[in-house]
């Protein structure tokens, strides 16, 4: 058997020097399409704009919407195949605000079976981003903690400034912001909180469950209590903000913690942007582009409710 003489070597690296760089850019493919669903909840009661069963508001939709992706609406009361089939056409998923039970509503079973889908995607290698807003901050820690571990806090209608952490600088959320943005959100009441309940400092730090997935970016202070207000899982693409960054720029209700400031519509574009940026790494798609026209939300008309109402529109649905 020959040996191979230099040139052959030279000729075998830098084959190999080519495949390897030919596989990177194909795992660095974007999706520059991408879709991302929104899981709706029960109705609020005493909501006399309601029609159907559920809804989503419509400032989560215009949120995404902003930042470069289209929204797939995803109904409660599905079947777990069903779920299963949009999660494969989907490239993200965006866990609302609102005000139902975390552990026994519609909201929360799609929520978990969804949250357990994500897990498994990922671990395979499938890259699939979670965001949760208020609520969906809420739910997240439930799902992982497995159990409720939320507190009162005195944060409903408040805007507040983050206490950034020493992680918040190197995390994958806050490293790409402009460092100006980061320092109004560190000095600056702009943060919108209309919450009751929130992940206390202290009942993070005793759960061995949570202090391991998780890692601290951000925490504020009720006056009694320290609450986280944003984190990232350390091995996952799940994000979690207990303020709203879609408030500042879609809602218009008169309330105090209602900021329309330019840094903080800055912050609410910034976040939708990273995470719509997030969900160009997944490349999942609908069988169809059929399929996926019928899924759009864009099928879907928004209910205008008034500026006196928390939420200004809102999609219904059966």
């Amino acid at each position: 058997m020959c040996r191979p003489t230099a040139a052959m070597l030279a000729l075998l690296s830098a084959w190999l020097c080519a495949a390897r760089l030919c596989a990177a850019g194909r795992s660095q493919q974007l999706n520059y399409r991408p879709l991302i669903g929104v899981l709706a909840q029960e109705n609020l009661p005493g909501d006399q704009f309601a029609r159907g069963s559920s809804y989503i508001a419509a400032s989560y939709v215009k949120y995404l919407e902003g930042a470069g992706a289209r929204v797939v609406p995803i109904r409660i009361n599905r079947t777990e195949d069903e779920y299963a089939k949009t999660f494969y056409s989907i490239n993200g998923l965006l866990l609302p605000g609102g005000d139902v039970d975390l552990q026994t509503s519609l909201f929360s079973r799609a929520a978990k079976i969804f949250y357990n889908l994500a897990l498994k995607a990922n671990d395979a290698g499938d890259y699939f981003p979670v965001w949760g807003t208020c609520q969906g901050f809420q739910q997240l820690s439930v799902l992982t903690a497995n159990k409720n571990l939320l507190t009162l806090t005195d944060t409903m209608a408040v805007a507040l400034p983050l206490t950034l952490t020493p992680a918040a600088q190197s995390s994958r959320l806050f490293r790409s912001f402009p460092k100006d943005l980061l320092q109004s959100l560190a000095e600056e009441n702009i943060t919108s909180n209309f919450h009751k309940w929130s992940l206390s400092m202290q009942n993070y730090s005793r759960n061995a469950k949570l202090k391991r997935f998780y890692k601290v970016l951000s925490s504020n202070n009720d006056g009694k209590r320290e609450f986280i207000s944003t984190m990232e899982a350390y091995r996952y693409p799940f994000y979690a903000v207990q303020w709203h960054p879609e408030k500042s720029s879609f809602e218009w209700i008169d309330k105090p913690g209602m900021i329309h400031s330019t840094a903080a519509i800055r912050a609410c574009f910034y976040t939708a942007s990273f995470f719509v940026s997030e969900a160009m790494k997944n490349q999942h798609h609908f069988s169809s582009p059929v399929e996926e026209e019928r899924a759009l939300i864009y099928n879907f008309s928004p209910i205008y409710r008034g500026i006196h109402t928390i939420f200004v529109q809102n999609y219904y649905f059966d």
